[in-house]
């Protein structure tokens, strides 16, 4: 059962998550940080860890242009983290079952919460006209009112009322084995169609020597860490003082994002050297963008 304070404290986040993304970007409205941040509330850090990671890799390649609204992966990670440890269901489910329906059906309250803000945009508009600093300065906080609710009205409704109805439909899944078990698929499958998305977008033909690059250091390096910890494992058995974490399977990642960070610096370096020209952006016709100059 989830406790009130609990309701409250994911509900507080979920109203300051979409300020901190249309204002000063920290990160804390990305689904990967709503996972940590549920994770920490409701006691279960790894599933909710688990769960944003899940949403954030499966929104990578998902943007908006504009005034353009897009599922709330956010909100998601946070209801299906609550539900996931409050209820027992598997993280994989949560994602099928929870984040995923509850990500699109909020694209409706961002778009209230856009409309709701045009109120204070003409207030504003009238201000200037008078010169009147402080008024302008108010109406663009109170702007935040509706956009902190598309967020936390939903969530807050959600945890205090959808609880005994989520048990209920997951027991209802849960009951047909064959229904459970594909819907756990999709939950696994959607980080990897967001990478699909991501490099459909992305100009990876005229890039295709880093991704060759990182599939080869990724395979080489997990091949050589999952041989020392296993070698570490071994030696354990022999040593009583001998730690066996030090060989632990989170080394690979580790490695890889440091080069990669290199490359991304070494790249960025390189085209910092570079005349600046004016170049067009080509579109082929499968809908790759050809060049990085947007």
């Amino acid at each position: 059962m989830i406790q009130w304070w609990q309701i409250l404290l994911l509900t507080l986040y979920s109203a300051y998550q979409i300020c901190d993304e249309l204002t000063i970007n920290t990160s804390a409205g990305s689904p990967v940080f709503a996972g940590f941040i549920a994770g920490i509330i409701m006691g279960d850090i790894e599933t909710g860890l688990w769960i944003g990671g899940s949403l954030q890799l499966m929104v990578l390649g998902v943007g908006t242009f504009g005034g353009a609204s897009r599922i709330d992966a956010t909100s998601g990670a946070v209801l299906a983290t609550a539900f996931s440890v409050a209820q027992g269901i598997k993280p994989e489910l949560a994602i099928s079952t929870i984040a995923v329906p509850v990500a699109a059906l909020m694209v409706y309250t961002d778009i209230l919460g856009r409309f709701s803000t045009t109120y204070f945009a003409h207030r504003i508009d009238k201000h200037v006209e008078n010169f009147n600093y402080a008024a302008i300065e108010r109406n663009y906080l109170y702007g935040a009112v509706p956009w902190s609710l598309s967020r936390a009205l939903p969530v807050f409704l959600a945890l205090t009322l959808g609880g005994s109805a989520v048990d209920a439909i997951v027991q209802g899944i849960s009951n047909v084995q064959w229904l459970a078990d594909g819907l756990t698929l999709a939950g696994k499958m959607l980080p990897g169609l967001g990478f699909a998305i991501l490099l459909h977008y992305l100009p990876v033909k005229r890039n295709i020597h880093y991704l060759a690059l990182g599939f080869a250091i990724t395979a080489m390096m997990t091949t050589v860490f999952s041989g020392l910890s296993s070698l570490g494992s071994a030696v354990s058995g022999v040593v009583k003082d001998f730690d066996a974490s030090s060989f632990s399977n989170g080394l690979p990642m580790i490695g890889i994002a440091i080069i990669g960070a290199a490359l991304a610096t070494i790249h960025y370096k390189n085209g910092q050297n570079v005349t600046v020209v004016e170049t067009k952006t080509e579109v082929s016709e499968s809908g790759e963008i050809e060049d990085d100059e947007i």
